[in-house]
């Protein structure tokens, strides 16, 4: 298994992004429930435009973040840095999303939040079940998604 496939299966399990994007001297994070789509290597997310991290994004910003476990026991941490683009997705694109993303988080339905997209460029992965502080890297090559 390579280690994008790797981290892919480990972020399908998961549910909760928390990203930051900033312009100029102000940053801000967030935190939200997403989907993972492992062929785009991209989460898909509710955001209100209203929201202080949504107006520094604008319609397209460079993006940070992680997705993390909450173990107990430091030999059980799992978790994932990364670095990418968000980007709100615009109609018709964004029906499919929404549709999948209504389906894991029926609650979704009631919100009339745009559906936002981070694309993924650079993964590490911290894997601590494989051994104390074992890492895996991803990069995306110009062509497309690529393991580093």
């Amino acid at each position: 298994m390579d280690a994008l496939e790797a981290i892919s299966r480990w972020l399908t399990k998961q549910h909760v992004v928390t990203y930051c994007v900033g312009r100029e001297d102000d940053l801000w994070c967030a935190n939200a429930f997403y989907i993972y789509d492992s062929e785009r290597v991209a989460f898909y997310l509710l955001s209100d435009e209203k929201t202080r991290h949504a107006q520094l994004a604008g319609a397209r910003a460079r993006v940070a973040g992680t997705v993390n476990g909450q173990p107990k026991t430091v030999a059980l941490i799992r978790g994932v840095q990364f670095c990418g683009e968000l980007r709100r997705v615009e109609k018709p694109e964004s029906d499919a999303w929404r549709e999948r993303y209504n389906r894991r988080f029926p609650v979704a339905r009631v919100m009339s939040s745009p559906l936002w997209e981070i694309r993924l460029d650079e993964i590490k992965f911290t894997d601590n079940t494989l051994g104390f502080g074992k890492k895996l890297h991803w990069l995306r090559e110009p062509s497309g998604p690529e393991q580093a």
